[in-house]
């Protein structure tokens, strides 16, 4: 059985969710690995990974606005606020999405369905460098 690991950091322009299943891919790639296990952890509290519909951009589209409708930016019930009101309201968001994702590795590439995406999701509204941990484990 083979372990690798590497570290992959994204520039996030603003909220919203970035597909990255294709830089997954191609640290699949690099790993040599054909099967196994993919096991992604993004280190930060403000911003998530999520597994989605990778075709119809509505679908995150409408994922966003029920966030939005459901945690609040800037609530007044919130005592976290030091970068802004987007700040508590992103730990939230992080907190009803995933810090990390693992996928089956098959053929050296993530075994997802055909309408699946893994997506990093950015919860704050500013420009944010986000640092992923990926581990593969497999033959």
């Amino acid at each position: 059985m083979k372990h690798f690991q590497s570290e992959m950091v994204f520039q996030s322009p603003n909220r919203g969710t970035y597909n990255i299943t294709d830089e997954m891919n191609k640290t699949i790639i690099e790993s040599e690995i054909q099967s196994g296990i993919c096991h992604v952890f993004i280190q930060h509290t403000s911003a998530s990974l999520i597994i989605t519909e990778n075709a119809d951009p509505t679908v995150r589209q409408d994922i966003e606005n029920w966030l939005q409708r459901t945690v609040l930016d800037g609530d007044i019930n919130y005592q976290h606020n030091d970068e802004g009101d987007d700040d508590m309201s992103g730990h939230l968001r992080c907190l009803i999405t995933d810090t990390s994702q693992t996928i089956p590795v098959t053929n050296g590439r993530l075994n997802l369905g055909t309408w699946q995406g893994l997506f990093l999701y950015e919860h704050r509204t500013s420009r944010f460098k986000r640092k992923l941990i990926i581990s593969i484990q497999g033959n």
